[in-house]
């Protein structure tokens, strides 16, 4: 590298910003342990700090340690999960936590290759898990690191790319301190997340710049290389808002896929009869029905276009099959179940506003 730092004035730069203006202060920073930085890892994957903080909090209330996060229900952690998304990210750590109870005592693995092996958690949230709770040598490469280190460097291309991505881990190795590991962790990840950040970096306040060859060719933004873009395609919709007796119908999705485990609305395309479709999937008797705006939510690799149909149910069978997916929920009683955000948004717009069916 033409511009090359050695490891010990990189690592004294970083730690001595740290030292300075890092955090340290944020929640998992307290009483830490294995099992609370697994957690807020999880939670900070695709999330800003300040967005984790009050679902951190609120996740530790109710299970402060793994063993009440494994003998939880599902549901349980689905719902505390309601509102930052990815939820993929919720299941993987019910997975893990009955797996680490399980199979491990309770303990977490102390080795970077056997911890990157459970749900949900990679090479870099395991390096994380290890330095921050051992204080150990276990580098990381989140997005925060990965910005910092294509930046200094200079390196061109788009960090999924495994090529990219192996210089990436390979710089990664290089500069992460034996001592002093923990603090070295958080300090980059705040380095990415406040200084050298993804828009209008703070170049002047950086302890890297000196070294950075992104800055002496003023060209930052360029780097890490953007995601070849593909255009979202669009996919089509009709969410059923069946309404009787001031309830409203749920369904309880597959674990697996789109919003794997929570609670929805009954869907059917959209050139499905509303109405025919509900009387004969649940041999019903519809009184009318209402279309509502249609809404977009827009997933990692498609945009979701919803087109909300009120169903109001003049007559329902006595009682839905014992094994059938399906719960009547009243939207003015708190609902303690794990919610798709749009269907979460569609309840409390619906909420006082439930028509009494004929």
């Amino acid at each position: 590298m033409e511009h090359s730092i050695s490891c010990s004035q990189f690592q004294q730069r970083v730690l001595k910003w740290f030292d300075k203006e890092g955090r340290k202060d944020l929640p998992w920073q307290h009483d830490i342990t294995a099992y609370r930085v697994w957690v807020s890892e999880i939670m900070l994957q695709q999330t800003q700090v300040n967005t984790v903080i009050p679902y951190f909090i609120r996740f530790m209330q109710k299970f402060p340690q793994v063993h009440d996060l494994a003998n939880a229900k599902l549901d349980e952690v689905l719902h505390l999960w309601t509102g930052l998304g990815y939820y993929a990210r919720a299941r993987n750590l019910h997975r893990t936590a009955n797996i680490i109870v399980e199979n491990y005592g309770g303990e977490f693995p102390k080795d970077v290759d056997q911890l990157s092996q459970l749900p949900g958690i990679g090479r870099s949230t395991a390096g994380a898990i290890l330095s921050i709770s051992h204080d150990t040598y276990a580098p990381i490469l989140d997005g925060n690191v990965k910005r910092v280190l294509s930046r200094v460097f200079a390196i061109p291309g788009w960090p999924g790319d495994l090529s990219v991505a192996k210089k990436l881990w390979d710089i990664a190795e290089h500069y992460t301190p034996h001592k002093r590991s923990r603090d070295y962790t958080q300090a980059m990840m705040d380095l990415g997340a406040m200084v050298c950040t993804r828009t209008k970096p703070s170049c002047s306040i950086c302890p890297l710049q000196k070294f950075c060859q992104a800055y002496e060719m003023k060209n930052p933004q360029e780097y890490p290389g953007k995601k070849p873009r593909k255009s979202l395609p669009i996919r089509v919709k009709q969410f059923l808002i069946l309404i009787h007796k001031n309830k409203v119908l749920l369904e309880n999705r597959p674990q697996s896929g789109i919003w794997g485990g929570l609670w929805s609305l009954p869907e059917c395309d959209l050139n499905t009869q509303p109405k025919e479709y509900c009387e004969q999937l649940f041999s019903c008797k519809i009184a009318s029905t209402e279309n509502l705006p249609v809404t977009r939510h827009t997933f990692s690799h498609f945009h979701l276009d919803i087109n909300p149909v009120i169903l109001t149910v003049q007559r329902w069978p006595a009682q839905v099959k014992e094994n059938d997916p399906y719960c009547w929920i009243d939207t003015d009683a708190p609902i303690e179940l794990g919610l798709s955000a749009p269907v979460k948004q569609l309840l409390q717009q619906l909420n006082g506003n439930l028509r009494t069916p004929l």
